[in-house]
């Protein structure tokens, strides 16, 4: 079962939100005597080495206090494993494999050779073509979606072939070029769309402001520029930011207009929070990826927070996903 895809700081889960969602699958396998196997990746070591800043022991430790089955970690398991019926086994972080992001078809054989069913329930990693994603549900004897995954896309296809309107789509996070793109395929579907992050920052300096240190995409200025030429984007006109990347950076509030070199952007200020938030009461439809600040840092998260909250206040029906954004998005309800 391929699920279980959290964030880990210091050797303990940060957020519980995905492996919350998915313990009813877990759950009904077990109850059912099932013999279960569970992975995950988590962060990028180097494929062929096993690291233990890396290992899903902090996620097996969260699992036992949740589980009255019994749960163990295994570590070298390509050969197989040996699994009591109603037991739980986590196996290791299949990045340290190697040919895992390849999509190698010998390792995806060797992960289809484990199971008798192959179940995907990780939503989050379904557009990777990796072999414990893509690779295994080809050679393993029956693959099919989790209820996770199930109700997911079912929720998803809800907002994008029907939406309720207005539709908002809100775009954030630090993967700045590939989201870019996709922004010119919401404004077709969205009657609003909202940025945050380093695709914000991208637009900001589209607008002529200086930017400093910040992430953004240079190359794509003026596909920013034609963006905002032919649809409604707030950017956003005040900021907080810092000289430093770091959790204990000092925050300053200040105007688009009075960015220094060496300052970077690292979050929304409250008037364009605000401004957002706005915008979002009276949406009918919210498609929310990715963060619109460095939310990890408690400095930098209030334009998350205030975002996060009016999405949770709105009546519309909410769908919050991406790699940052279940990490952020604890205060949402999804409707």
């Amino acid at each position: 079962m391929r699920i279980l895809n959290v964030p880990v700081k210091d050797g303990k889960v940060t957020s519980d939100a995905r492996i919350r969602a998915s313990l009813p699958t877990i759950e009904l396998a077990l109850k059912q005597g099932a013999k279960v196997m569970v992975t995950s990746h988590l962060g990028r070591p180097t494929e062929g080495e096993y690291n233990e800043e890396f290992s899903l022991l902090p996620v097996v430790n969260y699992l036992k206090d949740k589980l009255s089955n019994p749960v163990r970690l295994v570590k070298d398991y390509l050969d197989g494993v040996e699994v009591a019926a109603g037991e739980l086994v986590v196996l290791e972080n299949v990045r340290f494999n190697k040919g895992e992001k390849k999509d190698d078809e010998e390792l995806s054989k060797k992960y289809a050779a484990l199971c008798d069913v192959f179940v995907m329930d990780a939503f989050g990693t379904a557009h990777r073509a990796q072999a414990s994603t893509h690779g295994i549900g080809k050679f393993a004897d029956v693959a099919c979606a989790g209820p996770l995954l199930a109700a997911e896309l079912d929720a998803l296809g809800k907002a994008l072939k029907e939406p309720a309107r207005p539709m908002v789509a809100i775009v954030g996070g630090s993967k700045v070029s590939t989201k870019l793109t996709v922004l010119d395929s919401l404004s077709k579907i969205a009657d609003q769309l909202i940025v945050g992050g380093g695709i914000a920052n991208t637009f900001v300096a589209a607008q002529g402001h200086n930017v400093g240190k910040s992430l953004y995409e240079a190359d794509l200025v003026d596909e920013a520029k034609r963006l905002l030429g032919t649809c409604d984007i707030p950017v956003p006109t005040d900021v907080r930011v810092a000289t430093e990347f770091s959790e204990t950076a000092t925050a300053t509030l200040k105007s688009v207009n009075d960015i220094k070199d060496d300052e970077q952007i690292l979050d929304l200020g409250d008037v364009s929070a605000q401004k957002l938030a706005e915008i979002l009461k009276n949406a009918k439809t919210i498609l929310w990826n990715g963060p619109v600040g460095v939310f990890e840092f408690p400095n930098f998260r209030k334009g998350t927070e205030i975002v996060a909250n009016a999405i949770a206040d709105s009546e519309g029906f909410s769908i919050a996903g991406g790699g940052d954004t279940p990490g952020s998005d604890r205060p949402v309800r999804h409707r």
